[in-house]
């Protein structure tokens, strides 16, 4: 017989399973003491390479330093088209005219007429930073840790080692500071080729930092502070605690958007000063790993290796949801937390997630809250409605899981070098080849095959909301396009032969020498999904019967033949900086070629009728003169056909049901602050779609059993006889 001992040995093993089966996870990557709180769970791919705000300049860099730095504008959260909304800022300023005597000119003064535009921004009071060793100040009041020896450093490894913290307010001189910083000759901004064009002074500005670091460092390279406050930026001024102006060359009035980039975001010189000690870049303790700002949160843990968490700044100051938006946002529960304070989430924890496949089945397990919407498992996660829409699939529906769409202010194309003997050039026979092949490209087709119907195609270089961009028939390129039954649809082939036989390619042979018409499509793409593009690409030629021959190379290379002028047909794109039509339009500016000027016009495209157009169009402020002209510099361009104009990416957001407020916005970066969670709710759908699978244990439980009791009977047997 079995030992009363064994019975409940057993017993306790069979309900310890049972009760773990029931109350928790076996899976889950999270402790347990996190499990209703409101923690919102995300991904990153790639460390961050700059968290400094005047280097950084990456959308995965963004992600974490758009909810900790705030410049003094951002984009509001729910209005379409993107405006700017105060952020720091009490309203968004309206220039102040000069000429060049510096007299006052009306806002409606010709741009030619303008010599400066001055900006005076004025922030709110009470925005303090968050806790930070920087501010920390000793009994005396004086900075505790601004003049660390060696010794005192031995023991510190991260910001948290510093046992003291402090803050103060934000005032109007830590902006002045930041923008000073792009022209500081150790951080190589990327964006202090434009700045220097536009704010006064600050080209000359850099040759004076230049010599004061040179002066200051005595050929150090680490441990070098450069007090910027001792050096005065001709086009930047502090007026008072609150206010600070900017005085620009001319009329630009995109740089409102710039100074809705971190690049414009505060930067108190204390933090500068303590991170520029001696010995601190050797351990990692500089602005680049450790961003401080006023935003909602906070980087408290910097682990680019394994994990990266945001927590609320316990500094934060009064920040309300909006309580307007579109029409449609009251339909989708946007305005269910109008007027409540901002951030809804305590803490955001990425985790590095290298790999889709685990990336997405942490997703569907409920460990991941949001999710882009992967190649792999797009058929598992997407369908198409009858009507040609969007949804997710049934098992989506299953657990709750919501799609939200969006189309990027992104421009993916493929361009002709017009610099090129044969598709280059502004003649007759030159825009009707180029024509054909637009026609005979069909990129409604390449977004089906390839992006699994994420995109649209596009009918010119601007991307939906940008101004100037129109919906339908009224926005159609007609040199590609008919409009049928009030919807643009893409030129018969036929149409396209005929073009091409215009231009002196029957049946793609030259007419004059009777060989057949071979195009170079010069790559860096490599790689087997590549390759099936590049054989699509082929096919589409192939319809004109002309042969498309791809001239494949490494990224160096190819951006070498770029510079030079040396390709002929490439793809290429843009991502917007701001939601302006200039930063579109100036990609098919003449002065700004590749070659000769190494501009952002890859296609080296120099029409003089566009570029008179945009030079009045750039700085216009958005209205119908603006508009008008804009048409017109479309008509042109879709002419010429410099580029076959290729797609705007979709993108696809998948969310879990206990997130809310998410409406997807591609120009701002620190929407974090706005959504919401229901973290029982989440807690429950871990539990219930993790359940331990415990009947295979069991099972080996009872093996055991089957197995060892016999042998224990024996066993007590021999034991009783060797007794007696």
């Amino acid at each position: 017989m079995i030992r009363p001992r064994t019975y409940r040995i057993l017993l306790s093993i069979v309900a310890a399973v049972f009760s773990l089966s029931a109350h928790a996870a076996w899976n889950n990557p999270y402790p347990s003491a996190d499990r209703d709180r409101n923690i919102l769970y995300a991904a990153f791919r790639e460390r961050p390479k700059h968290l400094d705000p005047a280097r950084s300049y990456s959308s995965n860099e963004y992600e974490f330093i758009a909810q900790v730095y705030e410049p003094p504008f951002q984009y509001h959260y729910l209005k379409r088209p993107y405006a700017l909304a105060p952020l720091t800022a009490v309203a968004v300023p309206k220039p102040v005219y000069l000429d060049r005597q510096g007299r006052r000119l009306p806002q409606d003064a010709p741009a030619q007429t303008i010599s400066y535009s001055v900006y005076e921004i004025r922030i709110r009071p009470g925005v303090y930073y968050q806790p930070h060793p920087a501010f920390a100040r000793d009994d005396k009041g004086d900075l505790r840790y601004q003049a660390l020896t060696e010794r005192e450093l031995g023991g510190v490894y991260a910001i948290s080692d510093f046992s003291k913290a402090g803050t103060r307010e934000l005032v109007a001189a830590d902006y002045v500071y930041q923008i000073k910083r792009l022209a500081h000759p150790k951080l190589h901004s990327p964006i202090l080729s434009v700045m220097q064009d536009y704010i006064v002074g600050l080209k000359d500005y850099v040759a004076t930092l230049k010599r004061a670091h040179a002066e200051v460092a005595q050929g150090r390279e680490e441990g070098v502070y450069l007090d910027l406050t001792r050096y005065p930026l001709a086009g930047v001024e502090a007026v008072d605690r609150y206010t600070y102006r900017v005085k620009i060359n001319g009329k630009y009035p995109q740089i409102l958007y710039w100074m809705a980039m971190p690049f414009f975001a505060p930067m108190p010189p204390e933090a500068d000063h303590f991170f520029s000690q001696p010995g601190m870049a050797q351990k990692n303790l500089t602005l680049d790993w450790y961003p401080v700002g006023t935003g909602p949160y906070m980087l408290t843990v910097n682990n680019p290796n394994r994990r990266m968490v945001l927590e609320r700044n316990p500094n934060f100051r009064d920040e309300r949801y909006p309580a307007e938006g579109e029409p449609e946002d009251a339909a989708e529960g946007l305005f269910a937390d109008a007027g409540k304070r901002l951030p809804f989430i305590d803490k955001v924890m990425f985790s590095l997630e290298k790999e889709n496949i685990p990336y997405w089945s942490k997703f569907l397990q409920g460990y991941y809250d949001r999710s882009g919407v992967l190649t792999e498992s797009f058929d598992q996660a997407i369908r198409f409605s009858g009507s040609g829409d969007t949804e997710v699939s049934e098992a989506m529906q299953g657990k709750g899981i919501h799609l939200l769409t969006s189309v990027a202010s992104s421009t993916y194309y493929l361009g002709f070098n017009m610099l090129d003997p044969v598709v280059g050039g502004l003649s007759e026979r030159a825009r009707k080849l180029r024509q054909a092949v637009s026609i005979a490209i069909d990129y409604e087709e390449q977004i089906s095959i390839f992006r699994n119907g994420r995109g649209i195609a596009a009918q010119g270089p601007l991307p939906p909301g940008i101004f100037g961009y129109e919906e339908g028939c009224a926005g159609m390129n007609p040199y590609v396009y008919d409009c049928v039954d009030g919807t643009p649809r893409r030129k018969p082939i036929e149409a396209a032969r005929r073009l091409l036989a215009e231009s002196g390619y029957p049946d793609g042979q030259d007419a004059k020498t009777g060989k057949p018409l071979l195009l170079y499509f010069d790559t860096a793409a490599t790689g087997p999904e590549e390759k099936a593009k590049l054989d699509w690409m082929t096919k589409q030629l192939r319809k004109l019967d002309v042969q498309l021959v791809v001239r494949a190379t490494d990224y160096n290379t190819f951006q070498k033949k770029m510079r030079q002028g040396e390709a002929q047909l490439f793809e290429w794109g843009w991502n917007a900086d701001y939601p302006d039509p200039e930063n579109f339009l100036f990609l098919l500016y003449g002065p700004n070629k590749k070659v000769g000027a190494d501009g952002e016009n890859a296609a080296n495209y120099d029409d003089p009728g566009f570029n008179r157009l945009f030079e009045r169009v750039k700085n216009m402020d958005n209205g119908p003169e603006r508009l008008a002209l804009i048409r017109k510099m479309l008509d042109i361009t879709r002419r010429d056909a410099p580029w076959a104009w290729g797609t705007h990416p979709k993108l696809f957001l998948l969310e879990h049901a206990w997130v809310y407020n998410t409406k997807p916005n591609t120009m701002a970066n620190n929407t974090l602050k706005y959504l919401r969670l229901e973290p029982r709710l989440r807690a429950q759908q871990r539990e219930a779609w993790n359940r331990p699978v415990v009947w295979p244990m069991l099972a080996v439980l009872g093996l055991v059993a089957l197995a060892v009791v016999p042998a224990v009977i024996a066993w007590r047997r021999r034991e009783r006889g060797a007794a007696r």
